[in-house]
């Protein structure tokens, strides 16, 4: 089975959310999808249909490189003990980190994925989703 027909229901969610700037291509075995989401819930959306075809994201046979699009959110405060807080691709310690966010930083939310995993977005614009556990909202 090609890679966009395995993942032709993703494809298709993306279109249906909104997702500009949409780019599906196939190297060297893996599929990549990329764009700009119209909101965070949007992108978290992409990765709920993901999770359904590829339970807990684990044949490493398309890479989602979906952003959402800057929208005003909260901010959140950093509170790991020491270490820096992983910025992850994807919801899950499975994922590759994409950035890190030091202890006491202020990031933005952009969306709770769910009550573990939190899309964000640090000052230096990389965005990913984070533990939740480590955030602490402010007011």
């Amino acid at each position: 089975m090609a890679l966009q027909d395995k993942y032709q229901a993703l494809i298709d969610a993306a279109n249906a959310a909104g997702v500009s700037n949409l780019a599906v291509r196939e190297q060297d075995g893996v599929l990549y999808i990329d764009g700009d989401a119209p909101s965070g819930a949007a992108k978290d959306q992409l990765w709920d249909v993901y999770n359904q075809i590829d339970p807990n994201y684990a044949s490493g046979d398309l890479i989602l490189n979906v952003n959402a699009r800057a929208e005003a959110g909260s901010q959140a405060r950093v509170i790991t003990q020491e270490s820096n807080l992983n910025i992850r691709k994807g919801p899950g310690t499975d994922q590759p980190i994409v950035g890190k966010a030091a202890k006491d930083e202020i990031i933005t939310l952009v969306s709770k994925a769910n009550d573990l995993w939190w899309s964000v977005r640090t000052k230096d614009g990389e965005e990913g989703y984070a533990y939740a556990q480590y955030l602490e909202p402010l007011a």
